[in-house]
C-alpha cells in the first residue's frame, strides 16, 4: 500500500495528497457554480440544462425534510454538500497519481523506513473523502451547524427536547446525538476508501488477470460515489431538519 507525502507545521501534521485533492476539489465546485449561473436563458439547453435538473434534484431532497419556505433557504447548502461530496468520491476513480520514490525525502515524511515498508510507492493524489480526517470533520461541521440553526430556533425548545419524555433519557439522546457525526463521517469514509484499495490492488494484478474485473469495478466505484454523496446530503438535511422542526 502506497503512503502520503506529508508536512508538519506548528505541531500540526498535514497530509499533501489530502490537501491537493480538497483544493481541486473545490475548485471543480467553483468553477461548475460559475459555468451553472453564466448566460442563463428562460428557454434552458445543454449545460444549463443539465444544472437545472441537479437542482432540482436536491430540492427535492430538501423538500422531503422541510417545509417549502426552509427548504429555499438551505437549497444552496444541500447543493454544494452534494456537489463537493461527488466530486470529491469521483476523482480518486478517475485520477490517481502515484511514483516511487527511489530516495527518502525527510521534509516530506517520505522517510527509508516508511518508503521501504511501501516498497516506495507514494501516493500524490486521491479522494479527499478516502481520508477518514476529511470526512470527520466535515461530518461534525455538520453536526455543530445543526445544533447551532436549532439553538437558534429555540434554545428553550432545543434544550428541552434531550429530557423528554423522561428526564432520565437524557444520556440516550446525547448518546444518539453523538453517534449521528461519527456514522455520517464512516459510511462516506469506509465506502470510498475501500473501493479505492480495491482498484489498486487490481490494477497491480491486471498483469496476472484481464482489465474486465478491474474497469468493472471502476465503473461500481463511480456509482457508488454518486450513490454516497446522495446519501450524504440527504442525512446532513436530515439532521437539520430534526432540530429546526417545528415540533422538535
Amino acid at each position: 500500500m502506497e503512503i502520503t507525502p506529508k508536512i508538519k507545521f506548528l505541531g500540526l501534521t498535514f497530509d499533501l495528497t489530502v490537501m491537493i485533492g480538497t483544493l481541486v476539489t473545490a475548485i471543480l465546485v467553483l468553477l461548475i457554480v460559475l459555468l451553472a449561473s453564466r448566460g442563463r436563458n428562460m428557454r434552458p439547453k445543454g449545460a444549463q440544462n443539465f444544472f437545472e435538473m441537479v437542482i432540482e434534484f436536491i430540492q427535492g431532497i430538501t423538500n422531503m425534510m422541510l417545509d417549502s419556505k426552509r427548504a429555499v433557504k438551505y437549497l444552496g447548502f444541500a447543493v454544494t454538500i452534494f456537489l463537493f461530496v461527488f466530486i470529491a468520491n469521483e476523482l480518486g476513480v478517475i485520477v490517481m497519481i502515484t511514483s516511487n520514490v527511489t530516495g527518502p525525502i525527510p521534509s516530506l515524511g517520505l522517510t527509508k523506513e516508511a518508503l521501504d515498508s511501501a516498497e516506495g510507492a507514494v501516493s500524490w493524489f486521491k479522494s479527499p473523502t478516502s481520508d477518514i480526517n476529511v470526512t470527520v470533520a466535515m461530518a461534525f461541521a455538520i453536526f455543530i451547524y445543526s445544533h447551532f440553526m436549532g439553538i437558534k430556533k429555540s434554545a428553550k425548545g432545543y434544550l428541552g427536547h434531550y429530557v423528554q419524555p423522561y428526564a432520565w433519557m437524557l444520556p440516550l439522546h446525547l448518546i444518539d446525538e453523538l453517534a449521528k457525526p461519527v456514522t455520517h463521517a464512516a459510511r462516506l469514509w469506509a465506502n470510498i476508501f475501500a473501493g479505492e484499495v480495491l482498484i489498486i490492488i487490481l490494477a497491480e494484478g491486471t498483469k496476472y488477470l484481464t482489465f474486465i474485473p478491474l474497469m468493472a469495478w471502476i465503473g461500481f466505484s463511480l456509482f457508488v460515489g454518486a450513490i454516497q454523496a446522495y446519501i450524504f446530503t440527504v442525512l446532513a438535511m436530515v439532521y437539520i431538519s430534526q432540530k429546526i422542526a417545528d415540533e422538535h
